[in-house]
């Protein structure tokens, strides 16, 4: 008997080791672990927002807006803005020192569910328990500090790596940077490279903590065509920030297999700056980025012909927060000689601000448009008169003057919050030939109104076939 007893005690006292290693272990992966990456000699920082993490203190960087000749038209949102990012895991206090009141702050995006506190006037603090891309705004688009927290890096290449072009923390000025297949261009977190890529190849990455920056061009005058110009197969950009592009930022042309991830671009300073083109590109991803532009978020393309397959396909778009201070968040059509721009998918996002009509998808040259499919797009509205618009067109940039086709588009949990606005959907066909064929609307609100036929934001025009509704549940 007691023998008997002495082995459960033994067990129960394994069992309670066990336990209270694995409680342990629970508590250890719940605190947070913060990396920072001190900005380097030279680079001119913030004296608008101070940020600290779990103690750490994050440095905060500036982005212009408007450059000359630009400033000063309907869309000037108010001078420069502050970005800031490091890395996390576990759950960790963010705290920030602002030298204007913050007592109206908004959060963006409202999905993310930050809730701040505010001591005093000037400070605010919250916590986040995984990576998040925010906005914090005391005084709407004029001069908001763009947070970015991301996971931590995995793999990090050694600076003398066969085959990987680094550039380590520190003030750099390239100019062009050619990368060729099997290549990696890293940009460690401090690192501040001015310049541009082309990447032209197979296996090609691009990624890393640190900055890549065009502002010290003007508009369209930069090192290279694009800030960062692909044309090859299984290329990934991953990581970086990207801060005032002279022109287009990230242009697969004719390429496949491409993914673009956790990529911040902080734009906004010159006209014909759009975020990401996939151009006559095939199985392109877009996940986990922030996107601020002047022009549109993302515009997909067919502008040349013989590259193989010039068709735009299977493009998709997930996980994104998305803000453009004067054209559209989605043009897809304008510009596009190829045969079909189709299976397209733009999920899980966040419009926190637009101006222009945010979907625009008006092809041309006899594209046919076709398999789009838009799911749980969260958009934060300010007044604006248009949504959405689905029409064949013919426009100044197309070189033969015939519009295109439009059919199989989807809309499905799309939600329009904020302020009153006519907000309208807008589809037409451009004649007989040329029309809207087969569009789904379900659980689409705007303001908390179900969008059906009889809505007073649809205007459905001449050569539209198929148009049905479904309220959510």
């Amino acid at each position: 008997m007691t023998l008997q007893i002495s082995r459960r005690v033994k067990c129960i006292c394994r069992w309670v080791v066990v336990i209270v290693i694995f409680c342990r272990l629970l508590s250890a992966s719940a605190v947070g672990e913060v990396i920072t990456y001190p900005a380097p000699a030279g680079e001119s920082l913030s004296s608008e927002y101070e940020v600290w993490v779990d103690g750490k203190r994050v440095d905060v960087y500036t982005a212009r807006t408007l450059d000359a000749p630009f400033a000063g038209k309907e869309w000037d949102y108010g001078g420069p803005y502050a970005f800031a990012s490091f890395d996390m895991t576990g759950d960790v206090t963010v705290k920030i020192v602002a030298n204007r009141a913050l007592r109206e702050v908004a959060v963006l995006p409202a999905s993310a569910g930050v809730v701040p506190k505010i001591e005093g006037e000037r400070t605010m603090l919250f916590h986040l328990d995984r990576p998040r891309k925010l906005s914090i705004e005391p005084d709407g688009r004029k001069g908001p500090l763009l947070l970015f927290a991301n996971p931590p890096e995995a793999n990090v290449p050694q600076a003398d790596a066969k085959d990987v072009v680094y550039f380590g923390p520190g003030v750099h000025k390239p100019g062009k940077i050619e990368l060729h297949g099997g290549q990696t261009l890293y940009l460690a977190g401090g690192a501040v490279v001015k310049g541009g890529v082309v990447a032209q190849g197979d296996r090609i990455t691009i990624r890393g903590r640190g900055i890549l920056d065009g502002s010290d061009w003007n508009w369209r005058e930069g090192p290279t065509n694009t800030t960062i110009d692909i044309h090859g197969a299984n290329i990934e950009v991953e990581g970086i920030t990207i801060r005032g592009a002279s022109h287009w930022t990230i242009v697969p042309q004719h390429s496949r297999n491409v993914t673009v991830r956790n990529v911040k671009i902080c734009n906004g300073r010159v006209q014909n700056d759009d975020g990401i083109n996939p151009c006559n590109s095939q199985d392109v991803l877009i996940t986990d980025c922030f996107i601020r532009s002047d022009d549109d978020c993302v515009a997909m393309k067919g502008l040349t012909l013989g590259g193989g397959n010039d068709n735009v396909e299977r493009i998709t778009v997930e996980n994104c927060v998305l803000w453009c201070d004067r054209a559209r968040i989605f043009l897809l059509g304008h510009e596009c000689r190829a045969p079909f721009m189709r299976e397209i998918t733009l999920r899980n996002l966040d419009i926190i601000h637009f101006t222009m009509t945010p979907f625009l998808l008006e092809p041309g040259e006899e594209m046919r448009l076709e398999h789009v499919s838009v799911q749980d797009v969260r958009i934060r509205g300010e007044g604006q008169s248009e949504l959405l618009r689905l029409r064949p067109v013919v426009n100044q940039y197309m070189l033969t003057k015939t519009p295109g086709f439009v059919a199989n588009i989807r809309f499905e949990d799309v939600r329009v919050t904020g302020q009153p606005g006519k907000y309208l959907v807008q589809l037409a066909g451009a004649d007989a030939t040329h029309g809207v064929k087969k569009v789904d609307f379900k659980n689409v609100t705007i303001l908390g109104e179900p969008l059906t036929k009889q809505s007073k934001n649809i205007q459905v025009g001449e050569h539209v076939e198929g148009v049905t509704f479904e309220a959510g549940r």
